[in-house]
């Protein structure tokens, strides 16, 4: 059986990586829920260290105008993963029991990309693994950093 080379390196990352966290991956065809959860055969994962504007949330784009860019992340979130196989390496649970992980679409590390491309930010406070990806996306005024937003957490805190 001959194996291509992309799924021996997708097989390789998920071995170093289960080493690495100590659990096995959890893998098939994701869900976008949010920008920052997906769901994997009825399983709630959110993605570790970043966190996205709520589906709700407003921002200000480039022009001025307001749009719910939670609504445009999760749609580009669910558009990066399309039908592809997803593979999450847990790192644990939350306070709502979701699992925590960082997840990849082949060798894409979605939780960077989405960060990367200004649809969420680094959540600093669970981790410091994004902050390069938040640092390109706000210099090159992408997504959230092309005009103005309230953070993620901040907009949450004003609702409840």
């Amino acid at each position: 059986l001959k194996v291509p080379a992309s799924a021996g390196l997708l097989l390789g990352l998920l071995l170093a990586s289960a080493t690495a966290f100590g659990a096995p991956p959890i893998q098939g065809t994701a869900s976008a829920i949010d920008g920052d959860t997906i769901d994997i055969r009825e399983e709630r994962i959110r993605l570790d260290a970043i966190d996205a504007p709520e589906s709700s949330q407003l921002c200000i784009d480039a022009a001025g105008k307001r749009y719910r860019c939670g609504q445009k992340s999760a749609f580009a979130l669910a558009d990066m993963i399309g039908r592809s196989a997803v593979a999450c390496q847990s790192k644990g649970r939350d306070r709502y029991k979701r699992t925590i992980a960082v997840c990849f679409k082949g060798t894409i590390n979605l939780n960077a990309w989405m960060v990367a491309q200004g649809l969420a930010v680094a959540f600093q406070r669970y981790g410091i693994d994004y902050i390069a990806q938040e640092d390109e996306a706000r210099i090159a005024r992408r997504g959230i950093w092309a005009r103005s937003f309230e953070m993620p957490w901040d907009w949450r805190a004003q609702k409840k």
